[in-house]
């Protein structure tokens, strides 16, 4: 119980904006809804406080990963809040919140390649059977350590002595959730490639290892090469030219 009571604490506390500037967002919140489809993995480079551990520790701009479940069909006319995604959230848990928390926000879009409707809808099924599970308190308590201070540990080092998440299936952290919502349809993320010694059986060869869903973090979907980022800017066609520039002369002047 003890335990318990400090983990909500800390995760109350960790969830507070952070200092410093945030990174502004590259794209419309019409042009995001307009592109998100189901199945789609939305990044998000957070502001609060726990999103600052993250990115130092996992070395990117990432720091939140959520899965869309529902998308605007193609309508022409998008709507945010039309847009569904399932997280895991510090505080709430598992849940499903609407687009409209993160469609101002710095994003990006990691789109798998190759799923059938049939299994992206086994993914969302999957997902939404873990909503109430609560998120690894175990992971927020080794966050804290590097909150307050940021140790100088060294590149090399930092993803490593994130925990990330205790095992606990009923409980998750963001990028564990949506890992095991791919693994249920065996959709490699960054699988493991299985090295053989010297001698074994080489019909092995070539094969990849399933890599526990725990080790996974929000940028993995990021560099992944099993997901095609997917701009929002150049979703629709495209016009350099049609860009205007502060220093270009109107015509009648020139």
């Amino acid at each position: 119980m003890l335990f318990e009571w400090l983990g909500k604490k800390i995760a109350t506390y960790l969830q507070k904006p952070s200092s410093g500037a945030q990174q502004p967002a590259t794209c419309t919140a019409e042009a995001l809804a307009a592109t998100l489809i189901v199945g789609d993995v939305l990044l998000v480079d957070g502001a609060s406080r726990v999103s600052k551990a993250i990115k130092y520790l996992t070395q990117s701009t990432w720091s939140h990963a959520a899965l869309c479940i529902q998308d605007n069909n193609h309508q022409e006319n998008a709507s945010v809040s039309n847009i569904l995604l399932l997280e895991a959230d510090v505080i709430e848990g598992v849940r499903i919140i609407s687009l409209e928390k993160y469609a101002n926000q710095h994003t990006r879009i990691c789109r798998p390649v190759g799923l059938s409707d049939e299994e992206i809808n086994h993914m969302v099924s999957f997902g939404k059977s873990r909503i109430g599970h609560q998120y690894d308190r175990k992971n927020v308590i080794d966050l804290m350590r590097y909150l307050i201070q940021t140790p100088p540990v060294p590149v090399g080092w930092r993803r490593s002595m994130l925990k990330l998440g205790s095992g606990d299936p009923t409980q998750a952290i963001c990028s564990t959730l949506i890992a095991q919502a791919f693994q249920s349809v065996k959709y490699p993320i960054m699988p493991e490639k299985v090295t053989l010694p010297a001698g074994v059986n080489l019909k092995l060869e070539g094969f990849f290892r399933v890599r526990h869903h725990t080790l996974f973090v929000p940028r993995d979907f990021d560099i992944s090469p099993y997901f095609n980022i997917i701009k929002p800017s150049l979703n629709k066609k495209f016009d350099p030219h049609a860009i205007k520039w502060l220093d270009d002369k109107p015509s009648d002047l020139s």
